[in-house]
């Protein structure tokens, strides 16, 4: 399923004209973050030089409806999701050692929708009771499985959240580095999983090679949403454990995975998919899970 996307290009076109002198999305994360590497999550949303100049991005960057991002919201009960359990990447923490096995599935999200200039971004109406305006703007039928996926990303974005967590939904990279600057301070590394394979691995077992802490106290994690441009799902606890963590395949696919291991999970809610695959209470013991390629946690150093 794919969004007309011409009506976004032309945005960022145009971007290209009126703020011939804006700071690009790739120069001011250099500007504020020069130590830190971009990681493959976000690489993969920019525009590229040839996009930028012609219309090759037009009609390949478009976003399909899927449910893997919404298992990572704490505050969605399990009823609401239509997802195989056993599917589902949750693990304990103690599991995190060399030599564990688990089954796994990563998908790879072959529909990236890029980040706009965050001054384009800015200018587009984002929020539920302009939703007949937006899917005007991107000429979207409200009765469309676009439609519903869009403003099922609004409703999350402005969902209440759990207590205790700070949350935001970052419509431009930019407002995503200031986010999670402004949370953890600047001295801040992002990192995402990724996959060495061409498309979606098999839910098949795989083998932890080793492990590291990368953060054990606070940190930010960004969630990939639906949407017609690059939308990011942020929020900050300071209940969290990431981990860097290689796994290998028994097709011998390799995986630079990042964990995140929730140690408080008492205000989560009790029918959250986690604790239906894990057989355990809120508040019990710490869940953990990796993060989907195309998601992005944000530890400071």
């Amino acid at each position: 399923m794919k969004f007309n996307l011409l009506n976004v290009y032309a945005l960022f076109s145009l971007s290209l004209i009126v703020g011939s002198h804006a700071v690009t999305p790739e120069v001011y994360w250099k500007s504020v973050l020069p130590n830190s590497p971009m990681p493959k999550a976000i690489t993969d949303l920019l525009y590229t030089a040839e996009e930028k100049n012609t219309n090759a991005g037009v009609g390949k960057r478009y976003v399909g409806v899927t449910h893997k991002t919404v298992i990572l919201i704490y505050s969605v009960p399990m009823d609401e999701l239509k997802v195989d359990p056993n599917e589902a990447s949750f693990f304990l923490e103690n599991d995190l050692h060399e030599g564990t096995e688990m089954k796994l599935h990563f998908v790879k999200d072959e529909q990236k929708s890029a980040f706009l200039p965050r001054h384009v971004a800015d200018s587009i109406p984002f929020s539920s009771n302009k939703l007949p305006q937006i899917y005007d703007k991107f000429s979207i039928k409200s009765n469309s499985v676009e439609a519903k996926s869009m403003k099922q990303t609004l409703s999350v974005c402005e969902s209440k959240g759990i207590e205790g967590e700070e949350k935001y939904c970052a419509t431009s990279l930019e407002s995503m580095v200031d986010f999670s600057t402004n949370k953890l301070g600047k001295k801040v590394k992002a990192m995402s999983t990724e996959v060495n394979a061409e498309g979606s691995t098999p839910l098949q077992k795989y083998t932890i090679e080793g492990s590291m802490k990368l953060a054990s106290d606070k940190a930010v994690v960004c969630h990939k949403q639906n949407y017609m441009y690059a939308v990011f799902y942020c929020h900050k606890t300071v209940s969290v454990k990431a981990y860097a963590v290689s796994l290998v395949g028994v097709d011998g696919t390799k995986v630079k995975g990042v964990a995140v291991c929730h140690t408080d999970t008492a205000k989560w809610n009790p029918k959250h998919l986690a604790f239906q695959v894990l057989k355990v209470k809120p508040g019990s013991v710490p869940v953990c899970h990796f993060l989907p390629e195309d998601n992005v946690v944000w530890v400071p150093y």
